[in-house]
This record gives structure tokens, C-alpha cells and sequence, in this order.
């Protein structure tokens, strides 16, 4: 008798400044969680509390929402004191306002995780859960699996990643060998150009969680369309 297929999920992100509402609350009902920032030139920023607790009255309250705590853009993710105040301030205000995760990313002078700061706010998260972010990607790849290790250690439960610099597909042997290392302990969440068109060769990684904006043709608005394409490719929901 053959096993069922693995249920498989889609994260989807959602920047709040380049869509409205009713955009954001069409394609997100399909997702299975949303990824809330703002900025998509920047990659994600911190979205405003405003903004957020607007799209939180409209939203299922049982679709998680994980929120980007990322102060600044600026091509590292290496913090000064005063960010890195920001960054815990802005946790736990999303926190007290009801974010069921959060998405961050700190790294050291040696682009590798930066434990105190780290584990610092994923204990301020308490009980919601937090996941690396594609910081991750600037790692040197030999060093992924350890650092995989630290992420653990800190408390991490999920890393966004794209396997390193590039796309998802570019990267599919990293990402398929994060997947084996990470043995359940944490969940590799694959990202980074992740479509419809490539996800047959993503399934391949073994992953269980794939993260897309869901645009496609030059938009700037998540496609519901493009989503129920993806759970196809993934055996459904």
C-alpha cells in the first residue's frame, strides 16, 4: 500500500503597500499563512502597526499572519545598537497585537547568525513562533548545514530560504540537502522566484512549505490564480 502524499503548504507574502485590501484578502484566503511587510524592492520591510491591524479586522482569525522585523534595507543584515531596539520594540508591539509569528534575520561580522541578538527575540516571542529569514542566503554555503544547527539551537521553527545567492531552483541540491539535514527538527521553508512553473522541480527538495509573492506578469498584486496553480503542482490542498 503506498503512503498518502506529504501535505504540502504555501506561504504567501504580502506587501502592504503596493495592494489594497480586498487584492491582499482575495489572494491570501487560499494561502495556508501570510507573510505581512511592506517594501518589495527591499525585499520586506517592517509594515506599519496600523496597516497591519487593518488587514488583521478583515482577515479569517484563524489564518496565522507572521510579521516581517526587519528595520531598514540596506544590503546586510548586520544591526547597530539602535536598530536592533527598534527591531525588539517593534516585536512586541506586533506581539501585543496579536501576530501569530515573526520573520527575522540577524547575522555577525562573519555573515553568520548572530546568536545573543537571535535568541534574544525569539524568547521575546514567547509562544509564537519565529522563522529565519533569507538572510540565511548570504551564509557561505558550506556553512549552512551548521549554522542550520545554530538556528535550532536558538529556537528557531522554520528558515526562508533560497538555498543561497540566486533563485530557489539555482539551488535546489542546497535546499534538498537543508531539507535532509534539517530532519524534521526545523522546518526549511524554500523561496525565492518560487512559481507554479518551477514548484515541480522545488517538490523535489523534499520541503513541505514554498514561499511566493504569487505576481506574476510584471503585477504588483498577488495572483489567485497563480495560487491555485501552485497547489495543484503540490497535489492539492
Amino acid at each position: 500500500m503506498e503512503d498518502p502524499p506529504r501535505r504540502r503548504y504555501i506561504e504567501l507574502a504580502v506587501f502592504l503597500d503596493s495592494s489594497n485590501i480586498h487584492d491582499i484578502l482575495k489572494a491570501g484566503s487560499l494561502a495556508d499563512r501570510l507573510e505581512i511587510c511592506t517594501n518589495r524592492s527591499a525585499g520586506g520591510l517592517t509594515p506599519s502597526l496600523s496597516d497591519f491591524q487593518t488587514l488583521q479586522r478583515s482577515t479569517d482569525p484563524n489564518k496565522p499572519l507572521y510579521v516581517m522585523i526587519r528595520p531598514r534595507d540596506g544590503g546586510d543584515f548586520i544591526y547597530i545598537s539602535k536598530e536592533y531596539e527598534q527591531m525588539k520594540s517593534d516585536l512586541l508591539a506586533f506581539k501585543n497585537a496579536g501576530a501569530s509569528g515573526f520573520v527575522f534575520g540577524i547575522l555577525d561580522e562573519k555573515n553568520l547568525v548572530d546568536v545573543v541578538k537571535c535568541r534574544e527575540l525569539v524568547e521575546m516571542a514567547g509562544d509564537r513562533p519565529c522563522t529565519f529569514h533569507r538572510a540565511f542566503d548570504i551564509i557561505p554555503p558550506e556553512q549552512m548545514e551548521e549554522q542550520l544547527e545554530v538556528l535550532i539551537e536558538c529556537g528557531f521553527k522554520a528558515v526562508l530560504t533560497s538555498g543561497g545567492v540566486g533563485n530557489a531552483v539555482d539551488n535546489s541540491h542546497v535546499l534538498k540537502r537543508l531539507v535532509k539535514a534539517a530532519r524534521g527538527r526545523i522546518e526549511v521553508v524554500v523561496g525565492g522566484g518560487v512559481r507554479s512553473g518551477n514548484l515541480k522541480i522545488l517538490r523535489e527538495t523534499g520541503a513541505r512549505w514554498f514561499h511566493s509573492s504569487a505576481v506574476v506578469d510584471g503585477g504588483d498584486v498577488a495572483s489567485s490564480e497563480e495560487l491555485m496553480d501552485m497547489y495543484r503542482v503540490l497535489g492539492g490542498v
